[in-house]
C-alpha cells in the first residue's frame, strides 16, 4: 500500500480486510510489525482496534522489546499466515531486521505461501528498492528484492519523492517500478502483479521507467475499487488472475 490502512487513521477498513481474506484459512493468524517507527504503543492499539473483532488471531512483534516479549522472532514470523509490515524509517527497519535474522525470515515465509503485506516503507521493503525520507529528505534505498523492479509511496500526499524517484530511475539508480498513492495497493501473486486496488476512488498508482536519453515514461495504471465490493467473494468483473487466487484461497468469514 502507497499509504492508509490502520496506521494512518483511514476510515476504510477495505485494504486492512483484504490482507485476510487472501487467506486461506477462516482464522488466519496475522503478525503486525511496527519497527519502521520505533514500535509505538499507539499503532499496537490501533492494530488491535482493527483487528481485534475480526475472524483473525493478531499479534505484535516488537523487535524493541523481546527481551520483555521473550518471543523468538524468526519461529513467530514462520507460524503467521500474513505479516503486515508498518510505515517510518525503511533504512532503520531492514538494519534492525537483518540483526535479528527477520529479513531471511521474510524470505522464508514468503516462499512457504504467506502473505506478506504493507505500507509506506512496509510495502516499499519487498521490492529491489524505493524512495525512503529516512534522512530527512527524499532519496534511493535498496530494499530486500523480493519483488522485481521498485516502488515510491505517499505519491500526492508526499509529493516532494516523484521528482527523486523520476531521477533515480532514469539514472539507473532504481529499477522501473511504481509511484502509489496513499489508499491504492498493488496485488502480487508471487512476482507477478495481478492488479491495482484502492479504498478511496481518487486513489491512483504510476507506472514509471526509464525512457532513455535521461528520460522516464510514466503510465497510469488501471485501479479496480474495493471497500464493500470485496465482501463478495466472487465479483464478476474480477480479473482471471484474481479469481484463480481467490478459488485457491476460498473460505467464508465474517466481517463487522
Amino acid at each position: 500500500m502507497g499509504g492508509g490502512g490502520f496506521t494512518m487513521n483511514e476510515r476504510s477498513r477495505a485494504l486492512d480486510r483484504l490482507a485476510l481474506t487472501l487467506t486461506d484459512k477462516p482464522l488466519p493468524r496475522i503478525c503486525f510489525l511496527p519497527t519502521a517507527s520505533g514500535d509505538p504503543r499507539e499503532q499496537a492499539t490501533r492494530f488491535y482496534e482493527r483487528f481485534g473483532s475480526w475472524p483473525c488471531e493478531p499479534s505484535i512483534l516488537s523487535l524493541f522489546h523481546l527481551r520483555r516479549d521473550r518471543v523468538d522472532p524468526v519461529e513467530h514470523l514462520r507460524g503467521q499466515d500474513v505479516i503486515y509490515v508498518g510505515g517510518g524509517s525503511m533504512r532503520n527497519m531492514l538494519a534492525i531486521w537483518r540483526e535479528h535474522r527477520v529479513d531471511a525470515a521474510m524470505r522464508a515465509a514468503w516462499e512457504g505461501g504467506t502473505l506478506l503485506a504493507g505500507l509506506s516503507a512496509g510495502a516499499m521493503c519487498w521490492f529491489e528498492g524505493g524512495i525512503t525520507m529516512s534522512g530527512g529528505v527524499p532519496e534511493p534505498v535498496a530494499g530486500l528484492g523480493l519483488l522485481p523492479g521498485s516502488m515510491s509511496v505517499h505519491l500526492r500526499s508526499e509529493p516532494e519523492r516523484l521528482p527523486v524517484y523520476r531521477a533515480a530511475v532514469a539514472a539507473g539508480r532504481l529499477p522501473a517500478g511504481y509511484a502509489v498513492d496513499d489508499g491504492a495497493a498493488l496485488l502480487f501473486a508471487g512476482t507477478r502483479l495481478l492488479e491495482c486496488v484502492a479504498s478511496t476512488p481518487e486513489a491512483g498508482v504510476l507506472a514509471v521507467r526509464e525512457d532513455g536519453g535521461g528520460a522516464v515514461r510514466e503510465r497510469r495504471l488501471p485501479i479496480r475499487f474495493v471497500g464493500e465490493v470485496d465482501r463478495s467473494r466472487h465479483a464478476p468483473d474480477e480479473p482471471d488472475g484474481v479469481s484463480e487466487l481467490r478459488a485457491l484461497r476460498a473460505g467464508r468469514r465474517r466481517w463487522d
